[in-house]
Parts: structure tokens; C-alpha cells; sequence
């Protein structure tokens, strides 16, 4: 689950991370209001999405081309700026030019930016370690300093079992060139954010850009933080800071049902139960030249009722132009799944070619409530046959 950057920014400072003075606005008049309680005489207002690369984007209705993160020097330039943004489209590289609609602003107290550095906290799952990487690169995106200076990403691996020391923080600020009194700031920054991290069972938390200022303070200018949705239910406090605007409505619906639903831009809908055979289940439709145009692991035990909202939920995206399914029945039962790919094909009156692939429990008793429903579904024998079967269905009903 991802939060917005004035969200993370609260979390953070509560667990001693150093963060500006600011506040959320949902109007001109309150944006106005916010730097009133600021000292100034800069202010920075940002558009607040569920997106990277605010400042570089741009308004799909600004004739200007300016960017979602802005300057001002008085209360009235700052309302004008939240007008400016508030209810537009902003496109950026991580939203794609559909864009995200800005709904609130956030508005901080400016800042003397000395140097502009990056950091961040992730989990390693293959070693079970918490990662801590940085870069003296800021404000860039950490994919293309990889790509470009993979040099300067500097990482320490923290084991969760002793926690973090003293020396994570020092070899980093050392390899960031930082001095005697930035040296001390910077440990207690990444101190708090370790301890904000393990705390609140984040997946990743990202600040970039981490300014040093003319004081020698280390502060966080930016703010990413996303939670594993594993262990949401330890904090029902955060849930609460979920916003459904900025995810797909897809996603959500999945969600009340239990099912790992993630949209991706191909044509082929796809319903699997397993992340193992749904991951190669969409590697053999790219194999014979198509895309798949979702991840969808219904998991194994799933009922009827939720296949059936499976299913309507991958013909809800009018990108999809056929369907595989591909159930292997484990613990998951392949007359259960039949059941329910008949009662939705009946209830949303399938248009759009359909290849079913069932193997394991009750095997034949699914085929045979697929052959006896009266639908055009079309059997496949193995995953290759109903790869192939569903790009050649796909591509005559082109």
C-alpha cells in the first residue's frame, strides 16, 4: 500500500526523522492559509498523486508546461499555484500520459539546499536483510543512476536479527562525502528511518531527494513510503490513510475478494491460481507473441462466488481481447473453477474468445461442465496448447 508524501512525512517525524514544516491543502484558500504558518519568505507546493517525478510532469491543461511541484513567495502566489494544480491532470514518467488527478496540495516551508543526496531503505528477500542504499546523486531516479553510475549507489545490509549499528551509518556518510558535523545528522536521520521502517513493516522507504543544508542539517525534502499489505492488519491505523482514488478501481475490487490482481498493458486477460504458474502462465503468452493483460492468482482455495468476481473483474479492462485460464487443482478443485467461469461467462455475456487449461482434482468433472454449458469456451491440453490457442483466437477475432 503507498501513501502520499505529506502522509509519510507525519509518520516519519514521529519516529525522529527530520522533515520541513508543512501542511495539506484541498483548496486555494486553505493552500493560502498553510504558508500563512509557515515561516518563508519561500514556499513549496506540491501536488500530491501516488506518482514520481511531480516536478518534471506536467499539467495535461497547462498551456505553460509547468510541473507539479512549484515556488512561491507569498500566501496569494501560493494559492494560485494550488489552484493551478488542484483538480487538473498531471503526467509524469511513473503515471503514463493518462496522468493522475491532483486532489490536494501539500505545502512546506522552503529550504537552503546545500547538497541533494539520495537514500533509501528496502527489503532484501533472498538474504532476509533490510538494505540501506544512497547516492550522492539526488534527485534523480535511482533506475538511471544503476544504469548510468552504478558507482555511486553505496549499500549496507543490516541483518533484522541485531539490528542497526553505528558503522551502516558511517560507511555510507563517508562514501557521501559528508563532514564531521553532517556525519553526526546523518546517522540520527538514518537511525529514526530504520526504526520507522521495522516499526511500521514498510516494503520501502525512499527519500530523494535527502538534503544536506547550509547548517550542516540532514533533512528530508521528499517522501515515499509503501507498506507490505501482508501486515496491514498489525496497523489499522494506516489503512486509514489509504486513498482509493489514486489505485485501480480493478485492484480495489480484487482486493474485497482476496484475489492478487495487478493490471499490466496486454490484451490477453489471464486467471491462474498460484503466483508460480501465473508468472510462467504470462511468460508462454509473450512466448508466442502476445501480452498478457493482467496478474491474477484467484490463490487455492478459492469458492465459486470469487472465481465468478474474478472473472468479471478481467473483463472489466476494455484492453482485454481473449482469456486463458490455467488451473492446476491442488488443494483448489477444477470443478469449482468450471462453475464459476460458466456463471460469469453467463452473467457478463462473454464476447471475447476464452481458452480454458484445468488439470489436477476433479479434472474431468470441470471439463465436463465446461463442455455442457453451451459456450464457446475452447479446451486446451497443456499450457503451451493454451498459449497457442489463445493468441490464434485472439488474432482471427481481429
Amino acid at each position: 500500500m503507498n501513501i502520499h508524501e505529506y502522509q509519510a512525512k507525519e509518520l516519519l517525524k514521529s519516529y525522529g526523522v527530520a522533515v520541513l514544516d508543512g501542511h495539506v491543502a484541498w483548496t486555494g484558500e486553505e493552500a493560502a492559509e498553510a504558508a500563512r504558518k509557515l515561516p518563508g519568505p519561500v514556499y513549496v507546493v506540491k501536488s500530491q498523486i501516488h506518482a514520481g517525478g511531480r516536478g518534471a510532469g506536467h499539467f495535461k491543461d497547462d498551456p505553460e508546461g509547468k510541473g507539479g511541484v512549484r515556488l512561491a513567495k507569498s500566501p496569494e502566489d501560493v494559492a494560485a499555484a494550488a489552484e493551478a494544480m488542484l483538480g487538473n491532470t498531471l503526467v509524469t514518467k511513473q503515471t503514463g500520459p493518462a496522468g493522475r488527478v491532483v486532489r490536494r496540495v501539500y505545502v512546506e516551508a522552503g529550504c537552503d539546499i546545500k547538497r541533494e543526496l539520495y537514500l533509501s531503505l528496502l527489503v532484501d528477500r533472498a538474504k532476509s536483510e533490510i538494505v540501506i542504499m544512497a547516492s550522492t546523486e539526488g534527485g534523480m531516479e535511482i533506475e538511471e543512476v544503476a544504469e548510468t553510475h552504478p558507482e555511486k549507489i553505496l549499500r549496507v545490509a543490516v541483518d533484522p536479527a541485531s539490528g542497526i549499528s553505528g558503522f551502516h551509518a558511517r560507511r555510507l556518510g563517508f562514501g557521501l562525502g559528508l563532514d564531521a558535523t553532517q556525519m553526526k545528522a546523518f546517522a540520527k536521520f538514518v537511525n529514526a528511518m530504520y526504526k520507522a521502517f521495522v516499526a511500521l513493516d514498510c516494503a520501502i522507504v525512499e527519500i530523494n531527494p535527502l538534503v544536506v543544508t547550509g547548517a550542516g542539517e540532514v533533512v528530508a525534502l521528499d517522501a515515499k513510503v509503501s507498506f507490505d499489505d501482508n501486515a496491514l492488519y498489525r496497523h489499522p491505523d494506516l489503512e486509514k490513510l489509504r486513498d482509493e482514488a489514486e489505485e485501480d478501481p480493478k485492484e480495489l475490487e480484487a482486493a474485497k475478494h482476496s484475489l492478487n490482481y495487478v493490471a499490466l498493458d496486454g490484451s490477453i486477460g489471464c486467471m491462474v491460481n498460484g503466483a508460480g504458474l501465473a508468472m510462467a502462465t504470462m511468460d508462454i503468452i509473450k512466448l508466442y507473441g502476445a501480452e498478457p493483460a493482467n496478474f491474477l492468482d484467484v490463490g487455492g482455495g478459492a469458492t465459486k462466488e470469487r472465481v465468478t468476481a474474478a472473472f468479471k473483474i478481467i473483463l472489466s479492462d476494455p484492453n482485454v481481447e481473449g482469456i486463458l485460464v490455467n488451473i492446476f487443482g491442488g488443494i483448489m478443485r477444477c470443478d469449482v473453477i468450471a462453475e464459476g467461469v460458466v456463471a460469469a461467462a453467463r452473467e457478463v455475456s462473454l464476447s471475447v474468445p476464452l481458452v480454458v487449461r484445468l488439470e489436477g482434482t476433479n479434472v474431468q468433472l470441470g471439463k465436463d461442465i465446461l463442455s455442457k454449458s453451451g459456450l464457446p469456451i475452447i479446451a486446451a491440453d497443456n499450457l503451451a496448447d493454451a498459449a497457442q490457442k489463445i493468441v490464434a483466437a485472439v488474432k482471427e477475432a481481429a
